[in-house]
C-alpha cells in the first residue's frame, strides 16, 4: 500500500534564503545586502534574516564552503580545511603566482592609492609599467581617473576582487602604517628615500 506523500513547508525566510542562497553562488562578485535585496525583490530587513541563517548552515567547521562579509558585501568562500585542495584545482593561484614586483605595487597602491605609475616607480625605484599592467588584467587594481590637468597620469586603486582574494572586508582591515614603525607621512618618506637610494 502506497504512503501518502508528506507536504513540505517550509517558511517564507527559507525561501528567501535559497534564492539568496543560488544568487551568491552564480554571482562572480561579494553582493551587498542592497543588492541582494534589489534582485530578491524583498524588504532588507528579511534579507539580512536569511542571512542569518544562511550564515549559520555554512559556518566554519559546519560546512565546506563559507558564507562571510567581504568586500563590502557577502561570499561565499572554501573553508580551511579545505584550501589546500582548492589551491591544487588551479594551477596559478592568485595569490601564489604574483611576482615580488607585483606584490610590492600592490601594497603600494593599496596603502597610498590612488597612485599613479610614476608615484610607484619612484617608491619601488624602479619602472612600475608591467607591474601595474599585470595587476589590472589580474582585476585586483584598476583605473580610478586621472591627476589633474590635461593628460595627467593615470590613478590606480584596489578593487573588490582585491579585498576578497585577501580576505578582507574593507581596506581599513590592512595593518596600519602606524603600526609599521611610524606616521604614514613618516612611511612615505622613507619608502621615497629608499627609492632615491636604489638605481634605476
Amino acid at each position: 500500500m502506497d504512503r501518502p506523500l508528506r507536504l513540505i513547508t517550509t517558511s517564507p525566510v527559507d525561501q528567501l534564503a535559497r534564492t539568496i542562497e543560488a544568487l551568491l553562488v552564480i554571482a562572480s562578485q561579494p553582493l551587498s545586502v542592497e543588492e541582494l535585496a534589489e534582485a530578491s525583490a524583498d524588504e532588507r530587513e528579511r534579507v539580512e534574516t536569511a542571512l542569518g541563517l544562511l550564515s549559520e548552515r555554512y559556518r566554519e567547521g559546519r560546512s565546506g564552503i563559507v558564507l562571510e562579509q567581504v568586500a563590502g558585501g557577502w561570499a561565499f568562500r572554501a573553508a580551511r580545511e579545505a584550501a589546500e585542495a582548492c589551491g591544487r584545482l588551479f594551477e596559478r593561484p592568485v595569490q601564489r603566482s604574483l611576482s615580488q614586483a607585483s606584490l610590492e605595487t600592490l601594497a603600494i597602491v593599496a596603502y597610498l592609492g590612488p597612485c599613479t605609475r610614476p608615484d610607484i616607480a619612484r617608491i619601488r625605484g624602479v619602472a612600475a609599467d608591467s607591474a601595474v599592467a599585470n595587476l589590472v588584467e589580474r582585476g585586483l587594481i584598476a583605473e580610478a581617473g586621472r591627476e589633474d590637468g590635461g593628460g595627467g597620469a593615470v590613478r590606480y586603486r584596489t578593487t573588490p576582487l582585491f579585498e576578497r582574494v585577501f580576505g578582507l572586508e574593507s581596506l581599513s582591515e590592512l595593518p596600519r602604517l602606524d603600526d609599521l614603525g611610524g606616521s604614514a607621512d613618516e612611511i612615505r618618506d622613507r619608502l621615497a628615500a629608499v627609492a632615491e637610494r636604489r638605481p634605476a
